[in-house]
């Protein structure tokens, strides 16, 4: 297996996704190639001081960076040669097969998210039927893992958008997360009927007219963690709201309760540290590494733009798995079987 990674693409670049990288290494075969994807010199001159030698490691030059402050559309435009565009440019169909810049079978990057999403779709194209690629975000829960879609690459989605992310990540959920029937719901400010605007009720109509999907109606932000449903449906602002928030949540607790019992008892925090530790192990985003962009015709990962040495290491490990498993294949197939879903809802007069 071929992986790409941006080694300038985040808050921690170029250092911890060398790093990384480089301690990705023992998680890979002795068949699997990993290509650095920036500065040629930057990167020789890094493995070069670490003594690094691994006939496993290509680079592939580019010579820009788009940060996180450009505008991701223009900037993929623009710069050509930047990292983000060379890398999804080896994810794409126009990479040669064998030799200097073959394609990679999965491509991963840390940097400016609208940038990747836009190079994605530019270069890597979509799957067939997809309309809008979305990110699915694995979040841990405390009965199972939770598939929330979309996570920032679609702020103002259309129903079909949000019917087909629902589609795809349940079928991500299956395949790569061994849950049998995945029980789909919509993000919503309530559960009851009437609630929500006429995208997330058109949208409520397309799944339950899906056959084979196991659509169990809306949740609010508080099931999230609950264990109501394996996948949850939202507009990529809420989503990546929803998941930041989390994240930050859990942060302030785990501070918190440190903070407290350490004054009230530092012998106890002693005893129970192990126990803290491995919550928050389960709890960590670092650990989970990066997020899928469903619907690209190949295979990207995202991750976080705070990401650390441990992240991209992860990171690398999931995107192996996630290709290793043929999900895309079988998003494909999926989504042709329930493509008639959408035409019946235009054939009725219904914008979607």
């Amino acid at each position: 297996m071929r992986i790409a990674v941006d080694v300038m693409g985040g808050d921690h670049a170029p250092d911890a996704i060398l790093k990384g990288s480089i301690a990705a290494l023992e998680d890979l075969a002795r068949e699997d190639r990993l290509i650095l994807v920036g500065p040629r010199d930057l990167i020789q001159d890094y493995l070069t001081e670490r003594a690094v030698r691994d006939e496993r490691i290509e680079i592939e030059h580019a010579s820009e960076v788009i940060s996180m402050e450009e505008s991701p559309a223009k900037a993929v435009r623009s710069k050509k040669d930047s990292s983000i565009v060379k890398m999804a440019l080896l994810g794409s169909e126009k990479a040669p097969e064998s030799g200097p810049g073959a394609r990679a079978d999965v491509v991963l990057s840390a940097g400016n998210t609208g940038a990747c999403v836009s190079a994605g779709i530019m270069h890597m194209k979509r799957m067939p039927k997809v309309h809008r690629p979305g990110i699915a975000v694995t979040v841990p829960a405390f009965k199972g893992p939770v598939v929330m879609i979309d996570c920032g690459a679609n702020p103002e989605p259309k129903p079909t958008h949000l019917w087909q992310y629902a589609v795809m990540a349940a079928e991500l959920a299956r395949t790569v997360h061994g849950i049998e029937n995945p029980r789909v719901a919509q993000m919503n400010i309530g559960s009851e009927e009437a609630k929500g605007t006429e995208t997330i009720k058109q949208t409520r109509d397309l799944l339950r007219a899906t056959p084979g999907l196991n659509y169990v109606g809306y949740v609010e932000g508080r099931d999230l963690f609950d264990g109501n449903a394996d996948v949850i449906v939202t507009d990529g602002f809420v989503g990546n709201t929803l998941l930041k928030m989390a994240e930050g949540l859990a942060k302030s607790i785990f501070s918190a309760l440190a903070t407290e019992i350490m004054t009230q008892d530092p012998g106890l925090m002693l005893q129970i540290e192990p126990v803290f530790k491995q919550i928050w192990k389960k709890n960590d985003y670092h650990e989970h590494g990066g997020a899928p962009l469903l619907g690209v015709n190949g295979a990207m990962f995202i991750a976080h733009g705070s990401s650390e040495a441990k992240t991209i290491k992860n990171a690398i490990r999931n995107a192996r798995k996630f290709v290793s498993s043929g999900v895309n294949q079988v998003i494909a197939k999926r989504l042709e079987e329930v493509s008639f879903v959408a035409g019946n809802l235009a054939e009725a007069g219904t914008e979607a």
